[in-house]
């Protein structure tokens, strides 16, 4: 008999080890929740959030001018020059002497260049020309003298004694000086100092400012400064409100008014 193969056995099926991969999750799955774990630990030590509060504060102060500068002009007319220079040295004289007399400080009159010019009319004709009907017009200039102007300039710190002589010195004019009398100027010449007392004074409003408006609000209070800056300083005339982006320097008052602003910054607690 023929010999028969013997049967081949069935291939049974490999088993799978999920093992390493149970491993790999495991390990993803703790790396993540560290992670989270972390970043939630982050969270909640995160400080709040700073919030601050800005404000504006001024100040204002009542000031006496003790500066004053005021100027006299006195002017002459003559056919010449030579004589229009001589009647101007007169006058000059006259309104020197008028202020010394009234107790003003030889070293506090300044007395300026004189300054020439010489002065023309204009002589307009209308003419017929010889032989024509057609009138022309001519123009010519015609002089009528020089004139000579010379300027007086004062400055003290007497401002009344200044203020009289400005008001008196026209009385000249009964001794045929031609004298001008300019309005003065006022001056306050301790102003940087008193810059840093209204500074002072406007930051402590900003800050009285900034405390009001917290307390309205409730559960706030205001912190430490951050940063402050100043605004405009405006000087005006005693009761005046007007004011400017350049700042106004009022010369035209004796008393004046100084206001400051400061900006400024909180923190809110």
């Amino acid at each position: 008999m023929p010999d028969h193969p013997e049967p081949t056995p069935p291939a049974t099926a490999r088993s799978l080890d999920l093992r390493p991969l149970g491993v790999v999750a495991l390990a993803i799955g703790m790396v993540w929740s560290t992670s989270i774990a972390a970043h939630t630990w982050r969270e909640v030590r995160k400080l709040p959030d700073k919030h601050n509060i800005r404000v504006t504060g001024s100040a204002r102060k009542r000031i006496v001018s003790d500066l004053i500068q005021w100027e006299a002009n006195i002017e002459a007319r003559a056919p010449e020059r030579t004589a229009a220079y001589r009647t101007l040295r007169d006058g000059q004289d006259k309104a020197v002497a008028f202020l010394v007399a009234q107790g003003i400080k030889p070293d506090e009159i300044q007395p300026q260049s004189a300054t020439f010019e010489e002065v023309f009319e204009k002589v307009i004709e209308d003419k017929v020309l010889p032989g024509t009907n057609v009138p022309v017009r001519t123009e010519t200039k015609v002089s009528k003298g020089f004139l000579t102007r010379e300027s007086i300039v004062v400055r003290s710190t007497d401002v009344p004694r200044i203020e009289k002589a400005s008001r008196e010195i026209t009385s000249l004019l009964d001794q045929g000086v031609a004298v001008n009398s300019e309005a003065p100027k006022y001056f306050y010449t301790r102003l940087g100092e008193l810059k840093l007392e209204m500074l002072a004074a406007a930051a402590k409003d900003a800050r009285g400012r900034a405390e009001n408006i917290l307390r309205s609000a409730g559960n706030a209070s205001i912190g430490k400064l951050i940063v402050a800056d100043m605004g405009i300083i405006n000087i005006n005339a005693a009761n005046a409100t007007k004011t400017s982006e350049e700042g106004n320097n009022d010369t035209s008052s004796l008393e004046k008014d100084i206001i400051t602003i400061v900006h400024a910054e909180f923190e809110v607690n």
